[in-house]
């Protein structure tokens, strides 16, 4: 049987991954492919995994090897096909460097789809704005956060450029919000202090009118109670609304045996899938020093991943479910650096997407990414390097120390500019009896803090490429008698 060369590409597009028409947990599978003439196709569920597409038949199953070469060779004209038969404007363009296969990107970003919504998402929506990003090639701010006023910053910057956001917390951070006057025996106020977090997202996101992650930041293994105290609060208000508490939790066990790193994360990943949430987990380890986890001296190998691996990370945790993302190290430090001090290798995560997409092989993916990388540690990096990266399939990156800063400057430039009238309640150079209380009422410099804040985000959305995201689609929800699950 010999195929034409517009039958082996369009065979090569298909057959790489269904996904190109609807993700495979989807009903609509058969649906789409029958409306494309492919005929019958059959969900089955492996053993302790997802649902995953399988054709009874496809076209291309009696071609022989000499045409199995032809049919991967087609599929470089893959892009071309896929405009003929109407399935949308795309161009192949060579990823920066020439390293790594030619990435598709689009001639505009595509309209969110359906299932995403203002104010938190978990599950399938949240999978679905993570794909949207990696398929759009832009990457979503991920904001630590230790007080409502920087959550209000961030919800606040995330509408003026008409996206979504990731608000996200530490344990030390969680702490702070709860207040360090609290005991925090068994990591009890962190606890606390991450839930009352997470219902002031909850209860203000969709009056922001943008989507929204709500995640924990780094949990080395000594945290792991923290973790799980927030994860029972999850179980439980999923019981409740149907939906977890967190969109997502990170576990950061980088700094041990790979082995044990991914036994503790499947057990977790399996736990998490049930309501809908999604695992971030790093492999690797990020240079520098961030809420007491210091890594400034660690060996140099350590601070770089190898495609064997991440494919180890994807493989493992594949069957169980495809909630994950991964925080891949590659050369990426926390802390704060001169522009250009830092030396990023982001080359690393296209070898390792073509090596796991060998692996793959006809069920690659048709983008050649079939992992969803996360970016820590960005500080000093060099926006052309953050942009490469993201072309290589990260869809988060997270921001900390300067955020931290322009809070703080906030703050300074405010006394600066007002400095005669803060040195006393009463006397300034208006008058020895005129009083000052409008200048420290503590509203007027948190203000100028989050002002500070907000102006600095607008700069961490353009250069991640996240901007008019939402496209004006979604609008602010009016208050409610009941507002993300609050009893209110």
């Amino acid at each position: 049987m010999k195929l034409s060369s517009k039958s082996l590409a369009l065979a090569a597009l298909l057959s790489y991954n269904v996904d190109a028409f609807v993700s495979p947990q989807q009903s609509r599978t058969s649906t789409a492919l029958a409306g494309y003439g492919i005929g019958s196709w059959n969900k089955s569920s492996p053993a302790g995994g997802a649902a995953v597409a399988t054709p009874t038949r496809m076209p291309w199953d009696d071609v022989n090897e000499t045409n199995k070469v032809a049919k991967t060779d087609a599929f470089e004209k893959a892009p071309a096909v896929k405009k003929s038969y109407g399935l949308g404007s795309w161009s192949k363009t060579a990823t920066p460097g020439g390293s790594g296969p030619a990435a598709a990107t689009s001639t505009k970003v595509t309209p969110l789809p359906a299932s995403i919504h203002a104010g938190v998402l978990s599950g399938q929506a949240q999978i679905d704005l993570l794909d949207h990003a990696k398929e759009n090639g832009y990457a979503i701010p991920a904001v630590n956060c230790v007080s409502s006023s920087g959550i209000n910053a961030c919800l606040e910057a995330a509408a003026r450029n008409d996206s979504p956001v990731i608000i996200q917390f530490s344990s030390g951070g969680s702490q702070f919000y709860a207040g360090k006057g609290l005991d925090n025996t068994d990591f009890a106020a962190a606890i606390d202090g991450a839930i009352s977090g997470a219902f002031h997202v909850r209860t203000l996101a969709k009056r922001y009118g943008v989507p929204v992650i709500l995640h924990t930041d780094h949990c080395a293994k000594k945290l792991l109670p923290w973790i799980d105290g927030l994860l029972e609060a999850s179980e439980n208000y999923y019981a409740m609304n149907g939906e977890p508490l967190f969109s997502s939790h990170m576990i950061d066990l980088s700094e041990e045996p790979l082995e044990e790193n991914l036994e503790i994360c499947k057990d977790y990943l399996a736990r998490f899938a049930k309501i809908g949430m999604v695992l971030e987990m790093e492999l690797g380890i990020t240079g520098g020093e961030e809420d007491g986890v210091n890594n400034e001296d660690v060996p140099l190998e350590d601070l770089y991943s190898k495609p064997e691996e991440i494919n180890q990370v994807y493989e493992t945790l594949t069957p169980i479910s495809d909630m994950f993302t991964v925080a891949a190290a590659f050369g990426n430090v926390h802390g704060v650096y001169s522009p250009g001090n830092v030396k990023l290798e982001p080359k690393i995560l296209s070898r390792a997407q073509s090596y796991i997409s060998e692996k793959l092989g006809y069920g690659a993916p048709v983008d050649g990414k079939p992992v969803k990388f996360v970016f820590h540690g960005g500080s000093g990096s060099d926006v052309t390097d953050i942009q490469e990266a993201i072309g290589y399939g990260v869809i988060k990156m997270n921001i900390d120390t300067d955020t931290q800063w322009s809070y703080w400057d906030g703050i300074n430039q405010y006394s600066k500019k007002n400095y005669d009238y803060l040195q006393g309640q009463i006397g300034n150079p208006e008058g020895p009896e005129k009083p000052n209380k409008k200048y420290y009422d503590p509203r007027e410099c948190m203000r100028a803090a989050e002002t500070a804040t907000v102006d600095r985000l607008d700069q961490c959305f353009a250069d991640l490429l996240c901007t008019n995201i939402c496209g004006g689609a979604l609008s602010p929800s009016p208050r409610g008698k009941s507002i993300g699950g609050l009893p209110v």
